[in-house]
């Protein structure tokens, strides 16, 4: 925790929390609100929300921690919160529902569309080009050794099933078509006018498709969505894409389509229970894994900071 600055000028009360914030864009949100920074959760204990709490009237977090609900509690004053990410999982939305408190988030934001479906295109082409087994490869000596490793596969020419059509969906897709990839959607609606087939079910989208790309929001609805069925539809040339959220996944049966290879790879940048995911995982070598960087990159970290402050800003008419 830093220590909070003097509030001479009567500025509203911030609550900045998580480790996402540039230093930059920390100094942007002093010019507007009294900052409490608190990095880590654990330091924000009863004590602290005592003496502070009641003149929270703004919190700017990340994706992780997020607002449990016991802290939202603790501020009575609070009217707005800004979610540096694209969801609000760990965010009580039923709370600030009840208290009438405005939740803004990133959704729909250029930087993070384009980081994120980066990301999903990096690790479809490091599990389905062997990236870091052939890093590995070379590293041990095996090339020397053993000569060239496992050949990889093609994008060109695969049925790109993307489970989630919105703004990451779509730009996901268009980087797959420009890979000479073919390309359907599953969500709860079609989009109209869209040059892509849009697939009824997810287990027709998993039958169909050679890789699925999970970019949808995880709800108690889609919790598990990605079960046994759909693994077994994707099939044992399937692989599986995730930089959406790990709940969205079975992962006890993930891990046992890819041990049993049922399932040719998955690309993994979120988990169930992250960071303390299955170890399960770590013995898998068809696996690809990423500790939730899909949107982390210097040039996101500033914009979308920043385009919070702009949030709050205009939500309570500053500047």
């Amino acid at each position: 925790m830093t220590t909070p600055i003097p509030n001479p000028q009567g500025q509203p009360g911030l609550l900045l929390l998580g480790t996402v914030w540039p230093e930059k864009a920390v100094e942007a949100f002093r010019q507007f609100f009294a900052v409490h920074r608190f990095e880590k959760m654990a330091d924000l204990n009863q004590a602290a929300l005592a003496q502070i709490g009641p003149g929270i009237k703004a919190v700017a977090t990340g994706f992780v921690p997020g607002l449990p609900g016991p802290v939202m509690a603790a501020l009575p004053a609070l009217q707005a919160i800004a979610v540096d990410g694209v969801g609000t999982d760990l965010v009580d939305m039923a709370q600030a529902h009840k208290r009438g408190i405005a939740v803004m988030t990133e959704a729909g934001a250029p930087i993070i569309t384009h980081d994120v479906a980066d990301m999903a295109m990096a690790l479809l082409l490091a599990v389905k080009r062997r990236v870091v087994f052939n890093n590995q490869w070379v590293r041990s000596g095996d090339w020397a050794a053993k000569g060239l490793p496992p050949l990889g596969s093609s994008l060109s020419g695969c049925k790109m099933g993307l489970a989630g059509f919105g703004h990451i969906g779509q730009a996901i897709a268009r980087r797959a078509a420009a890979a000479e990839m073919t390309i359907a959607y599953w969500q709860r609606h079609q989009v109209p006018q869209s040059p892509h087939p849009f697939m009824a079910t997810l287990l027709e989208l998993a039958q169909w498709a050679d890789v699925l790309v999970l970019a949808m929001p995880a709800t108690a609805a889609t919790r598990g969505i990605v079960n046994g069925a759909v693994l077994e539809a994707l099939g044992e040339q399937g692989v599986l894409i995730n930089i959406a959220r790990g709940a969205l996944v079975d992962e006890q049966a993930l891990i046992a389509a890819l041990a049993g290879g049922r399932l040719a790879g998955a690309g993994l940048d979120v988990f169930d229970h992250e960071p303390a995911i299955n170890p399960a995982f770590l013995m898998l070598q068809n696996t690809v894994l990423s500790p939730h960087q899909a949107s982390a990159t210097f040039k996101d970290r500033l914009d979308t900071a920043l385009d919070c402050l702009g949030k709050l800003k205009a939500f309570f008419k500053l500047g």
